[in-house]
Formats: C-alpha cells, sequence, structure tokens
C-alpha cells in the first residue's frame, strides 16, 4: 500500500524533525511566545529556517513588509522543487491534493519523494508528509513546554543549541566546498558591520537578515557561476 510505504519511509524524517523542532519551541518560547502560539506555528508552516527567522522578526517587533520578504527569501526554493515534484504526481494528484503537496513540502521529504521510481501518488505523498507534520510539531510542543517550565539558567544554556545545530550544518559544508565558505564568510561579515557600524546598527533583524542572505547569495553567484556540468 502507497500510504504505508510512504510512512516508513518517512520516518527517519520526522526523528530529525522531532530532535531539532524542540529548540524552535525553546526559542519560540523565550522570545515571548506562548506553547500555544509556538505550537500554531509549526501546525500551520513546515519550514524550519523560516520559522527560526519568523520568531526572530516577531521578537524584534518587525513589520508585516518585513516578515513577507524574509519567508519570500528563505522558502523560495519551496517553489522550486513543488515545480520539479509535480512532473512526477500521477493523474489523480490534482485539485486540493497540489495545494497538500505544496504546504508539506520541505528539503527532505522532496529529496525522497524525487528519488522514488516511477510516478508519486496521493497515498505515497499523504504517508510520506503526515509523521514529519506530527513529529516538527510535537517537538515544537515539548520545546516550548520546557522553556515554560524549566529555570532560566537552564533555558538559555539550552538555547545555545540551536546556533550549535546551525553551524553543525554549514561547516561540513563549507569545509568540502570553497564557493560556499565565501558565501558564508561574507555573509558574516555583513552580520558584523550591520550589527556594529553605527551608520547601520538602526536596521531590524529582520531587514538584516534579507539584506545578508540576497547579497551574500549575489556575490557567490557573481564570483562562482555554476558550469553547465555542475547542475
Amino acid at each position: 500500500m502507497d500510504f504505508t510505504r510512504g510512512l516508513k519511509n518517512s520516518i527517519p524524517i520526522a526523528l530529525g524533525y522531532f530532535s531539532v523542532s524542540i529548540a524552535f519551541g525553546l526559542m519560540a518560547v523565550q522570545c515571548g511566545l506562548t506553547w500555544a502560539e509556538a505550537l500554531l506555528i509549526s501546525l500551520t508552516n513546515l519550514t524550519s529556517a523560516g520559522q527560526f527567522a519568523g520568531v526572530t522578526v516577531i521578537a524584534g517587533m518587525g513589520t508585516y513588509l518585513e516578515m513577507a520578504v524574509t519567508q519570500l527569501v528563505i522558502n523560495s526554493r519551496y517553489a522550486l522543487m513543488g515545480i520539479s515534484l509535480s512532473q512526477k504526481t500521477d493523474s489523480r494528484f490534482s485539485g486540493i491534493w497540489r495545494a497538500v503537496l505544496g504546504f508539506a513540502i520541505t528539503d527532505e521529504i522532496f529529496a525522497v519523494a524525487i528519488d522514488g521510481d516511477g510516478s508519486i501518488s496521493r497515498g505515497y505523498f499523504a504517508g510520506l508528509a503526515v509523521l514529519p507534520i506530527i513529529g516538527w510539531s510535537a517537538g515544537t510542543l515539548c520545546g516550548a513546554i520546557l522553556g515554560s517550565i524549566m529555570p532560566l539558567m537552564i533555558t538559555n544554556a539550552l538555547g545555545v543549541a540551536l546556533y550549535g545545530m546551525f553551524i553543525a550544518v554549514v561547516v561540513p559544508k563549507a569545509k568540502e566546498d570553497r564557493r560556499v565558505l565565501a558565501v558564508v564568510v561574507i555573509a558574516v561579515a555583513m552580520s558584523t558591520a550591520l550589527y556594529y557600524i553605527p551608520a547601520l546598527s538602526g536596521i531590524s533583524s529582520g531587514f538584516a537578515i534579507i539584506i545578508c542572505a540576497i547579497a551574500a547569495s549575489a556575490v557567490g553567484a557573481v564570483m562562482f557561476p555554476v558550469e553547465k556540468g555542475e547542475v
């Protein structure tokens, strides 16, 4: 059965999402959100980087424009994934199911779905999506509740794990590819400048994320254009 096969393939994704989303729940509570608000964000969104950036904008009292542009920059890759994945869906994957596919696409779900042989059925994609959604939401709830009841000293210490997680994601790729390392260094340098230079320090955290992400990506695209054979 396609649904059961999708469930089995999604178990590692769900377990990974559970552990990562605990950090999001902790961060959300530390930024002033309630556990219910944190849970609602994870239930209605399925984008780790987008949610972390969104909570940062909320904590910084950012504007709706900052939030919209931040999410557009961070999550635009999902549109490309959706277009690619829609080419593999079967003839019954239409109507409301297209919206379900768009909501449930993540990097990991896309990778597992696109890697399979043959067309993607509605049952298989539903099975592939349901456990990661539950895992992401359950982890958020656990992190938010822990953040609400644990001493401030402990939650602050656990909050450092979030930065360690991002470092663990970026460093291995930067070590194996000098182009990625260069883009990371550019982004860090720009972020530091925006924070410490008095004339730029007034820029909100939301727009700082947008500026660093777009500028570093643009410089990287100009300095290290992708050759045809690398695509």
